[in-house]
């Protein structure tokens, strides 16, 4: 009976295993697909959360690009990766392009063209915890339209101003009354505003008007002066079919001056006179409209809502924009011609201007970091 019992309880043991290891083989299976699954699935290194966030020191902004970031065509992006260089790629799905960044703590990004693009962008850019951002420097870089009253083709332009152009009450041109000179109208108001008119007892929102840094600015301005700006034959010969613009008939130079931003490119001398009226409405009748853009009250809104936050200070942004064409058309020539021309040289003098003075201002503050981190440069340093 013994060696029967024994043998039963042999089966017994044997026919438990028989159940129990496949089970565990399904169950190793099991794991190894999750694992599997979950590593297919997980961020790149380029996502994930650095231990430390990377302690950024200036950010530049960039706007578009015409193909690659690298060996094509440049657009505003392409000379700082290239030549800066900025040769570390972080993916960001939430942008337009990836991140660019290198070792002396220098951040790039293009948000892509347009105010959404520029709000989004940059939004995503300031909740990313990655970077750390709050001692960062932000370099807005990217070429413009000019008004040839004041600057020329190949001008660098610091704004102490960024204006927006897009929130306002707006009637076709064939239907304004005869006293208006445009139809664009203030919100809440009855008709188009002058230069020193009091728009406050309007209705309005908080992103029309951003005063940047005077001291900064001014630093910016004063240091830049020690870049020679290219000249190129093609566009001074365009330049020069602006008589009677002084601004159009003087070399490229570097100067401080506001910017008009808006989704909507417009062109032609009624609308620049609008853009230097609009401008001094809504910062004040020293001020000066210079360039337009299409990208900069939605990023200055992104940054001051990510100061609010404490992830950027909103105080420590420049903006840099560089003459590519001009805001009216040359004589003989009209405004439906202008809109849509090529610009002189393709553009390369304000892209290289943009990249050539924004380099400058860049290297010395993160060459000064020691002093800058804590505290915004002056004239006097």
């Amino acid at each position: 009976m013994g060696t029967v019992h024994f043998c039963r309880q042999s089966e017994t043991n044997l026919l438990s295993w028989e159940m129990i290891l496949p089970m565990r083989i399904t169950c190793i299976k099991i794991l190894f697909l999750v694992v599997c699954a979950v590593c297919a699935n997980a961020e790149p290194a380029s996502l994930q959360s650095p231990a430390e966030p990377i302690a950024v020191k200036v950010v530049v902004v960039s706007m578009y690009e015409t193909g690659e970031i690298k060996g094509d065509q440049p657009g505003e992006f392409q000379f700082w990766v290239e030549r800066m260089p900025l040769d570390e790629e972080y993916a960001f799905t939430a942008g337009e392009y990836p991140l660019r960044y290198n070792s002396r703590g220098i951040l790039g990004v293009c948000t892509g063209g347009g105010i959404s693009n520029a709000t989004a962008s940059i939004m995503a850019l300031g909740f990313d915890d990655r970077f750390d951002l709050s001692n960062a420097y932000w370099l807005i870089a990217g070429i413009a339209g000019g008004d040839p009253a004041d600057v020329a083709v190949g001008s660098a332009v610091w704004a102490r101003y960024v204006i927006d152009g897009d929130l306002l009450y707006e009637i076709d041109a064939r239907e304004i009354p005869s006293d208006w000179p445009y139809g664009l109208i203030p919100l809440g108001a009855r008709k188009p505003a002058k230069p020193g008119d009091d728009v406050s007892q309007g209705w309005t929102v908080d992103t029309t008007s951003f005063q940047l840094n005077a001291q900064l600015v001014d630093w910016a301005n004063h240091v830049s002066q020690a870049v020679e700006l290219g000249e190129y034959p093609a566009s001074l010969k365009f330049s020069s079919q602006f008589k009677g613009q002084p601004g159009a008939l003087a070399r490229p130079r570097i100067l401080q001056g506001e910017t008009l931003s808006s989704s909507t490119y417009w062109h032609g001398r009624l609308m620049n006179q609008w853009a230097n009226d609009w401008v001094q409405v809504y910062s004040n009748t020293d001020m000066n409209f210079m360039t337009t853009n299409m990208e900069d009250s939605g990023t200055l809104t992104a940054l001051h809502r990510l100061d609010r936050l404490g992830l950027v200070d909103a105080e420590r942004v420049l903006v840099l924009r560089t003459v590519s064409n001009y805001t009216v058309p040359p004589p003989g020539e009209s405004a439906a011609w202008s809109a849509t021309a090529e610009y002189p040289d393709q553009g390369l003098p304000a892209l290289e201007a943009a990249y050539q003075v924004g380099r400058y201002v860049v290297d010395v503050l993160v060459d000064g970091w020691s002093r800058y981190a804590s505290r915004l440069p002056a004239v006097q340093d």
